[in-house]
Parts: structure tokens; C-alpha cells; sequence
């Protein structure tokens, strides 16, 4: 697919062009990478869960299979579609444009349970300025009362749908108390669930996935209307996970919600470095806070060069970027193990097991939301994808 041609010479690949051109190269590279990807994640116009990858014999290279369906990941990736021209939407989606496949999306709502779910679509159809928006939002009010436990990133999918379509509807009341269950839920950073866990010895840990979503929602929440206690968390959490971040540029994956240090680094996620780390900050820093500029980079340098392996996340043929790269542990030993030390001292992380269960496993392995997540950090709305070839970073 060779997509539209136009400039990227936008704004927030300008900073990190400014900052670091090998890394702005890099991302224009991946943004090539994705348009070419998503249709093969595309199965009898559902997105895929996951494209794994079967290494072919002789040297013959990979073969993606797509398993699995997920409306989650296919809200996802219209999002991120919903970027790009309409000619190259319909190369993507074989024929169909985002603002259809928001449309079929919403047909589902009324058998949605998940509020995360719905969320992602109320703030999909939101950008789509699509007719669906008013039941979506019905929906979400319907599944989001109570007190029932609710995942961080859930809560966090629901402020930003609500902020995405606070502007064509009344969501003030919703909006409110979504703010509120958000904000109240931080500790140093934030745990994985408000209102319960369902093991003792990790309810002190946070993925990153929950400390970069609720980064996205409270900036964007001061962004719509004036909020300074929300831009002041999403300022404290983001600088804890900066402090973080790994020395080649790793965004770690578990932290301790009550000090803000790691639990255990990996799996590393590629999604982290290109998409949803950049995407974060670059909307923090849009909404008057800090800039992380520096630590937006060094996670994608780690991407280009990570240092646990020698094999290269990033394909030309096929296009595609491998999930992660995690420790040999199948069993999830140092994972269980780090949550259940630092549970009880916070700085009891048994660093013999970094000896015995070392990083350097690559999942090969692609998931649709990773490339829409890409598209909607870096791309302006119908913006174009770069055709020119450019040499490997």
C-alpha cells in the first residue's frame, strides 16, 4: 500500500525532529510501517486480537496470522484511522472509511458490558462527530454507576471520552464524577483497580498502562476547561515515571502505586516506546505541563537499538513490530514474586532474580490498537503518511 503522499512535517514530529532526528526518522519509518500492517489485522471487516508471527522455513522469513476479535482493538484503531485521509482509510479498511467503522462498531453497543469499551467508542465516535455519540454516551452512563471495583484504565477511557464529547453533548454531571474517581484513586502514582483487587499482594501495583492513561485524561481535562488540580497530577505522575524510566530508554512495566518505583521492568513493550509513552506526554506538555522531550526519545532509541537483544523489533517485510521483549519466565516468577516482596518493604526487589530469569525473549507478535495508538500520538486529524523511503535509524 502506498498510502497518500504528503508532508509529516507536523508539529509534534517537528519537536522530536528538533530534539533528536534520528528518533523523528524513526517514527516516520513506523507510521509507513503501520498503514502497510493494519489491513492484514483486518479479518471479514473485524480487527484482529493479535497478528502472531510463524517463522517460515530455510530462512524464509515470517508469516502474520491474525486470531482473535476485539471491538476494544478495533476502537483503537479507528481512533488512530480517523487520522489519516480518506483515501487512505478506504486502502486500509477495503473500502470503508473510520467514520463506517465507528458506525459498525456502535451497532454493538447495547451488548457491551466492558465501560472501557464503551468509552473508547464514545470517544471515537466523538472525533468521528458521528450520530452514534448520544447512545454511546447513554450506554456509558448506563454500565457506569455504582461502586463496583473498576480497572485504572477503564476510569481513565471514561474521562477522555467524556472530555472528547463534552463539546457536542451534556456530560458535565458523568464528567464530574469521573473526574473525581480518577484524581481520588492516585497514590504516588496509581495502583491497577480503584475500589478492590483480586490479590492482596499486588494491590500496590500499577501497570504503565495506568499511569500513562489517566496522564492522557487529566491533561486533556485541563485542556477542555480550565483544571488545575488535573493538570497537576498528570504533571506529578508523569515526572515519577520519567524518573524511572531504564537507562537505554526503557518504560518499565510495574510500579509500586505508593512510592512510585518499580516493581519489575519487563516485559518492555515496543507500544510503549512508539505510541503510548509519546502520546502521554506530548498531551501533557500541549496542556501547559512539563515537556519530556528527552525521555520521549530515549524510549525510542531503545526501540531502534534495544540492549536485552540482538534481533531487531522492527520488519520491512513484513511490515511489522514485534510486541515485546521480556524475561525467560514463562511462569511469571519474578513478577509474582517482586509484586509479594514489595508488598511487604517497598525496596525488597530480590535483584538475584534479574541473574536467573534474564530479559531478552522477543514475542513475536503485533496487536491492532499498537498501530492505531501510534497513528493517534503522532498524527495530526487527516494528516498524511510518509512514502519516501528513508534509511533504517
Amino acid at each position: 500500500m502506498d498510502g497518500a503522499a504528503m508532508t509529516t512535517d507536523t508539529s509534534r514530529l517537528g519537536l522530536i525532529a528538533g530534539h533528536d532526528p534520528s528518533s523523528a526518522a524513526l517514527v516516520r519509518r513506523l507510521l509507513r510501517l503501520s498503514v502497510r500492517v493494519l489491513p492484514q489485522s483486518l479479518v471479514d471487516g473485524e480487527f484482529a486480537f493479535t497478528l502472531s508471527g510463524t517463522s517460515l522455513p530455510h530462512g524464509g522469513g515470517w508469516q502474520l496470522n491474525p486470531s482473535g476479535t476485539s471491538s476494544r482493538y478495533g476502537a483503537i484503531a479507528a481512533l488512530g484511522l480517523l487520522r489519516l485521509p480518506d483515501q487512505v482509510q478506504r486502502e486500509v479498511l477495503a473500502g470503508e472509511d473510520g467514520h463506517g467503522l465507528v458506525g459498525r462498531l456502535a451497532a454493538k453497543l447495547d451488548a457491551m458490558t466492558s465501560r472501557g469499551d464503551v468509552a473508547l467508542l464514545c470517544w471515537a465516535a466523538a472525533e468521528a462527530k458521528h450520530s452514534e455519540l448520544p447512545h454511546a454516551l447513554e450506554r456509558l452512563a448506563e454500565l457506569d454507576l455504582g461502586t463496583d471495583p473498576l480497572d485504572v484504565v477503564d476510569a481513565a477511557w471514561i474521562v477522555t471520552g467524556l472530555v472528547a464529547a463534552r463539546a457536542q453533548a451534556d456530560v458535565e454531571r458523568h464528567l464530574a464524577a469521573a473526574r473525581h474517581r480518577l484524581l481520588a484513586a492516585r497514590g504516588a502514582v496509581y495502583p491497577h483497580v480503584i475500589g478492590g483487587t483480586s490479590s492482596w499482594y499486588r494491590s500496590h501495583v500499577g501497570s504503565f498502562a495506568d499511569q500513562v492513561y489517566p496522564v492522557q485524561a487529566l491533561a486533556r481535562l485541563h485542556s477542555s476547561a480550565d483544571d488545575p488540580e488535573a493538570l497537576a497530577a498528570a504533571d506529578s505522575v508523569a515526572a515519577a515515571i520519567c524518573r524511572a524510566q531504564g537507562k537505554a530508554g526503557q518504560w518499565w512495566w510495574h510500579y509500586d502505586s505508593r512510592t512510585g518505583g518499580v516493581v519489575e521492568g519487563y516485559p518492555v513493550y515496543s507500544v510503549h516506546q512508539h505510541a503510548m509513552a509519546p502520546m502521554a506526554l506530548l498531551d501533557l506538555a500541549d496542556a501547559g505541563g512539563q515537556c519530556h522531550l528527552e525521555a520521549i526519545g530515549r524510549g525510542l532509541r531503545w526501540l531502534a537499538r534495544p540492549p536485552e537483544t540482538a534481533e531487531s523489533l522492527l520488519l520491512d517485510e513484513p511490515p511489522v513490530t514485534w510486541r515485546k521483549v521480556a524475561r525467560g519466565d514463562r511462569r511469571k516468577v519474578v513478577r509474582g514474586v517482586r509484586a509479594a516482596s514489595t508488598r511487604l518493604h517497598p525496596r525488597m526487589r530480590l535483584k538475584a532474580l534479574d541473574q536467573v530469569f534474564r530479559p531478552g525473549a522477543v514475542d513475536h507478535e503485533c496487536r491492532p490498537y499498537e498501530l492505531g495508538w501510534l497513528l493517534y500520538a503522532w498524527l495530526p486529524a487527516m494528516a498524511a503518511v510518509p512514502v519516501a523511503a528513508e534509511a533504517a535509524p
